[in-house]
């Protein structure tokens, strides 16, 4: 059911109320929030999504094993990608400017991989560069180039977490720090990264929450977005 209020229309499926006009307020779709919910909670969110904007992705996030697996049962036109815990539904947008995804080592690459894909599903070309992180720093240092010519890039770490600083001090892009709960030891299952991020030395790092690639994904297409819009 479709129901209208004084500023927006939602669709109630019992366990959620669908905000149907976020696309319009803000230029993209409510995204699914899969933690917490049951397998069929998330396909039929999607589903319902994807029936209010047929002509773009819409888009899952944190979807565990048995929702994904019902999800390629259930839409079997779904894009599923197992390693970032993501499931999309409809045609990605043309995109609109490049966001270098950068992570510094492959146990990042779930969080590097959600990002991705949340870039594309956002509108922007996401550019995705693994296991370049400062333990080896000629491996940054050859794709520079590369990074730098992107609209906006995110630098995602764990450890000590120093990547972004690093690439603050290469280029001038507008730079997305997101710390990992990776690491040896008591990492403070990331807080130790985020703390770093926070007191990068490297001008222009702005930092999110914990593992949070998702939301470094919407902050960063908007900003190539707008980049190539300008």
């Amino acid at each position: 059911m479709v129901t209208t209020g004084v500023t927006a229309a939602t669709a109630d499926l019992g366990f959620a109320r669908l905000d149907l006009d976020r696309a319009a307020r803000t230029g993209d779709p409510e995204v699914v929030f899969g933690a917490g919910k049951t397998p069929e909670q998330i396909t039929a969110a999607l589903a319902r999504l994807h029936e209010a904007h047929p002509g773009r992705a819409v888009l899952a996030t944190r979807v565990g094993e048995q929702a994904r697996a019902l999800c390629r049962e259930r839409l079997p036109e779904a894009g599923v990608d197992d390693a970032g815990r993501t499931v999309t539904l409809g045609p990605v947008p043309a995109p609109r400017g490049r966001v270098a995804v950068v992570c510094a080592g492959t146990s990042d690459l779930p969080v590097a991989r959600e990002c991705a894909t949340t870039v594309a599903v956002f509108g922007a070309e996401p550019d995705l560069v693994v296991d370049v992180g400062v333990a080896g720093l000629h491996r940054l240092l050859a794709e520079r180039d590369r990074i730098a010519g992107a609209d906006a890039v995110v630098a995602i770490a764990g450890m000590e977490a120093a990547l972004p600083t690093v690439l603050g001090g290469l280029c001038g892009t507008p730079l997305i720090a997101v710390p990992t709960s990776v690491g040896y030891g008591w990492h403070l299952d990331g807080l130790t990264a985020f703390l770093t991020m926070l007191n990068s030395c490297a001008p222009g790092v702005v930092t999110v929450n914990i593992d949070n690639g998702f939301g470094a994904g919407v902050a960063a297409a908007r900003v190539a977005r707008q980049s190539v819009a300008s």
